[in-house]
């Protein structure tokens, strides 16, 4: 059986968002040590989110984790907007590259959900409490 892209996002970003990474008070104009990292995951949601719209033909939830990601990590208005961006891009990215859903599409797909998963786990393992 399957793992669906509703469980692999609830992988690795529900850890992510789980694992203690929003960077403490006191750090607020600071950026974390995992931005790059961060900033990664989100441009790979964008993707994996045009790619479940277009192949699945219905919402998968992608936007609202990452909206949920947003609202842990972005602490202040230049960092919110680093997180869309990236996320746009990903989405931007996916839409000029696959315009229907093939083999060639669910096949970037799932690559996108394994880099992800690992860059996730890897920031959890690195980061996280």
């Amino acid at each position: 059986m399957g793992v669906t892209a509703r469980q692999i996002a609830s992988i690795f970003l529900a850890g992510a968002l789980h694992a203690g990474l929003v960077a403490p008070a006191s750090a607020q104009a600071v950026l974390p040590p995992y931005e790059d990292r961060l900033l990664r995951l989100s441009e790979i949601v964008g993707s994996i989110h045009y790619i479940r719209t277009l192949c699945a033909k219905r919402d998968e939830g992608w936007r609202d984790k990452m909206q949920a990601l947003i609202e842990l990590e972005g602490e202040d208005a230049p960092s919110r907007a680093r997180l869309t961006a990236a996320f746009n891009r990903g989405y931007r990215s996916f839409a000029a590259v696959h315009t229907k859903c093939n083999e060639v599409a669910l096949e970037a797909e799932a690559q996108y959900r394994k880099e992800g998963l690992d860059l996730a786990s890897a920031i959890i393992a690195r980061y996280g409490n």
